[in-house]
Order: structure tokens, then sequence, then C-alpha cells
């Protein structure tokens, strides 16, 4: 049997434009926002928080709601788009929380050790498991990470500038503390009470400031 060149062509064309039809037509899918899809976020949160993420799957949600199929796929494409909405709404609340400016009245070493310390307190809060899902995205947020280098770094050229730390690379400690309070964070909420790993990590980060400290 031969075959033509032309026809072949023309076939594979076909199946090309049909493929491409298909994604056009997945990205031209309206998302329905609403009531609904703010419960999908927060009835997946608590699944992650009671019973750990890797027990997470779209008929766990729906059975938890008692919706269908369809009504959780207008809302969202897949499992991984909730676990996004539910990690920037996490992040909102961590910032919020973390968000107060410096008053020049108080301690500045203080008020940077109540700042890890309130961090420590959230991680609590979230419990292990959604703990444990923050901390791997984390790792792959550039607008989260540089959401804190740059609070972190302000705070250091604030000190530099009235006198209260010798001359640091603002950006390299910041990026340091950063990286020791997430690593910190997400293995005591798994080894140890949350008594004890407030004691420890103001004790070991007051040893770190106090290395940076000026002295008079």
């Amino acid at each position: 049997m031969k075959f033509n060149t032309e026809d072949i062509n023309k076939a594979i064309n076909k199946e090309i434009k049909k493929e491409i039809k298909k994604e056009y037509k997945k990205k031209e899918k309206k998302i329905i926002k609403d009531e609904i899809s703010n419960k999908i976020i927060e009835t997946t949160a608590i699944i992650i928080r009671n019973e750990g993420i890797t027990k997470l799957n779209v008929s766990k949600i729906l059975k938890k709601l008692g919706i269908s199929n369809r009504v959780f796929y207008n809302r969202f494409n897949n499992l991984e788009e909730v676990l996004e909405e539910v990690y920037n709404k996490i992040v909102i609340q961590i910032r919020e929380q973390l968000n107060h400016e410096y008053d020049e009245k108080q301690d500045f070493f203080e008020y940077l050790l109540d700042l890890v310390e309130n961090s420590l307190l959230l991680s609590y809060e979230l419990k292990t498991q959604l703990n444990l899902y923050i901390f791997g995205s984390d790792a792959y947020s550039q607008y989260n990470y540089e959401w804190y280098i740059d609070r972190i770094t302000k705070l250091l050229n604030y000190a530099k500038e009235n006198n209260l730390i010798i001359d640091v690379d603002s950006e390299v400690f910041g990026y340091t503390m950063w990286c020791a309070i997430r690593g910190y964070n997400a293995d005591a909420v798994i080894r140890m009470e949350k008594e004890e790993a407030i004691k420890q990590i103001r004790y070991s980060f007051n040893l770190l400031l106090q290395g940076i400290k000026k002295q008079k």
C-alpha cells in the first residue's frame, strides 16, 4: 500500500489543529469564584490539618461537602489549584500577624525576637501537616521569598543607620535569618512542645543578634 505524503501531512496538520483547539478551549474555560469555591478551600485546609496532605484527594473533598465532580471542576481545574489558594490565604494571614511596624520606643532586639517568636507561634497554630505544605510551597514561591527578604533587609538597614548593629550585608544576613526561621519552624512543630520551641528559638536568636549588636 502506497502512502501519499501530501495526505499524511494533511492528516497530521488536522490532528495538530484539533489538539490546539482543545488546549484553547481549556484556557477559555470560565472558572466560577463564589461561596462554594471558598468552602472547597476551607475544607481542603481542614483535611490537610487533621489528616495530612497525603490523605487529601478530590473525592474526599466532594464527600465532605456533598458536592459533585462538576461543581468542583467548574471552580478549579485540579487539586493543585486548590492547594495554591490554601497557601495564598495562609501567607496573607501570616503577613498580617508579622507586619507590625517597629516602634522606636521598643528595644530593637526584643522586637526582632518577638517577630521570630510570632512566626513560630503561627506555625503551631497551623498545625504540623499544613505547616509542612507551607514550608514546601515557600521554597518555590519567589514572591513570598522576596516579601520576607525585603522586610528583614529593611529592618537590618534601619539598625545599621541608627548604629544598633555592626556593618553587615543586610541581604545575605537577612536570607540566612529567613532560612533559619523556616527550617526551625518546620522541624520544631514535629519534635517539641510549643513552649519549649519558643524558649529555644529565643535563646538561639538572642545569641545570633548579640553577635551583630554594636558595642557602645
